[in-house]
């Protein structure tokens, strides 16, 4: 099967006419096999597939978008890449939709860092195909969503977002603004912070499979 993007994927357990989708997208630099390996501490009922960024750095590492590593916002990454994968994860979803027995109207984007950030991205540009976003270690970047953006109707997005407090890669103070931002547009939020640097808490593990059991 010919996707949009290389993916490894974890049929349900538990089959019904249609099962929910949780779609991990991993970080800068890493790969497919990086977030898939929690696929075995995820609910049962669920596909788990994660997809792997379409632009190559080195052998088994990608990127959504090429970053440089500069202190000043402004030049962080590169948009326009950014945008280009935006779009690629969405024709991804409606390709896994179109190919397996996944239910369109439940279908979760699981992000870490880049991945995150995309997640917001995915699901603020095109909320009628994305129910519910675990955005862990991102942030808000308003310039990669699609314009005209903030007229979409969100009723059927939630978000779970979380952030370590000593993130040494992506500011704390950039998580931070998320949830009034969120909160503007009417998506309920759920924020959390773990005392950790640039990675995933096991607390922040057992809260996010908390808020998808709710």
């Amino acid at each position: 099967m010919n996707l949009s993007l290389e993916y490894k994927i974890q049929e349900p357990k538990v089959i019904l006419d249609k099962n929910p989708v949780l779609l991990l997208l991993h970080g800068y630099g890493s790969n497919e096999a990086d977030l898939f390996s929690f696929a075995s501490e995820l609910p049962d009922n669920y596909y788990i597939i994660s997809a792997r960024a379409p632009y190559d750095l080195q052998y088994g590492a990608y990127a959504w978008y090429a970053i440089n590593f500069d202190a000043d916002q402004n030049k962080f990454s590169d948009n326009e890449q950014a945008k280009t994968s935006r779009d690629l994860i969405a024709t991804f979803v409606d390709e896994l939709v179109a190919n397996y027995p996944i239910d369109a109207n439940n279908v979760t984007l699981i992000g870490f860092s880049q991945g995150s950030i995309l997640s917001y991205s995915v699901a603020l540009s095109y909320p009628e195909k994305i129910q519910r976003v675990v955005a862990m270690s991102g942030y808000f970047n308003e310039e990669i969503i699609k314009e005209g953006y903030e007229k979409n109707d969100f009723k059927n997005l939630k978000i779970f977002a979380s952030h370590g407090t000593v993130d040494q890669v992506i500011p704390i103070e950039w998580a931070r603004k998320t949830p009034a931002i969120l909160e503007k547009l009417n998506i309920p939020v759920t924020y959390k912070e773990y005392p950790v640097g640039h990675g995933v808490a096991p607390q922040n593990f057992f809260d996010f499979k908390n808020w998808l059991a709710e």
